[in-house]
């Protein structure tokens, strides 16, 4: 199951999804909100979870690897907590679940957090803007790996953050995202506790969450095996085959009850 980051889509997994595809079943759905999908008429992490636990129920689909990217990661690690039995394991991508991965990118919304004025909500709301939209995909990238990225990638996220009810939805998001980080340390106690088998696949040039966030990962799970790769926060951008050719492994070894 892939879970993609904002502020993309399913489409974020187009180059992986063909040749993962030939060893698993593969669901990639859109967020609520994003993407081709319906917004709900009250946004939240908790409300994904619900609304992605019920198509997996009416896929009947039981065991699965969940694909974790950055806004993804809040609604998988729901999923995965409620269910850990059926985690087969986590491939985890530039996704953050401890407080090393605030960088500085993340000072106005700590702000908006613990004083939701109207001034410091407008002041995070920056996130909210084509410049911050085409930023996500080659912010901090070295000129010579942003110029592998095809273009327009970013000119259709934002036509679709413009969509009715987008934007909406995006700034219950920017709030939401509260809850999640106040479930760091429940996050942290069902990693210790299950130690689901997990794959990290990580671009370090991200400017949004710090690259201190890798250690916070292997710390909570020793035997993960991790890569971090010169790519940026959309990953799979850059260096998708590289990745696919991880997973496969990944995908297999666990398959055989390997990890």
């Amino acid at each position: 199951m892939l879970l993609h980051g904002f502020p993309s889509s399913a489409r974020e997994f187009r180059d992986v999804i063909p040749e993962l595809s030939q060893v698993a079943h593969v669901i990639a759905p859109d967020l609520p909100g994003f993407g081709q999908s319906d917004v709900l008429p009250s946004p939240s992490f908790a409300a994904f979870s619900d609304a992605i636990l019920e198509l997996l129920d009416r896929l009947a689909i039981k065991r699965r690897l969940i694909y974790l990217h950055d806004s993804g990661a809040a609604v998988g690690l729901q999923i995965a907590m409620r269910a850990p039995e059926l985690v087969a394991g986590l491939v985890i991508q530039n996704a953050n679940a401890h407080r090393t991965g605030f960088g500085p990118v993340w000072d106005a919304q700590l702000k908006l957090w613990s004083n939701p004025t109207k001034e410091n909500e407008a002041a995070a709301a920056v996130e909210l803007t084509f410049e911050f939209t085409r930023e996500q995909y080659t912010g901090g990238l070295p000129e010579e790996v942003a110029a592998t990225i095809r273009g327009g990638t970013w000119v259709e996220d934002w036509r679709v953050m413009n969509l009715p009810g987008r934007m909406e939805t995006q700034r219950a998001l920017i709030a939401d995202y509260k809850n999640h980080a106040a479930r760091f340390d429940v996050i942290a106690k069902y990693l210790k506790e299950w130690q689901p088998p997990a794959l990290m696949l990580w671009g370090r040039h991200d400017p949004y969450f710090d690259i201190a966030e890798t250690l916070s990962w292997m710390q909570d799970l020793p035997r993960m095996e991790a890569h971090v790769f010169d790519g940026g926060h959309f990953l799979l951008e850059t260096h998708a085959a590289a990745a696919v050719a991880l997973m496969l492994d990944f995908i297999s070894r666990t398959q055989r009850g390997g990890i």
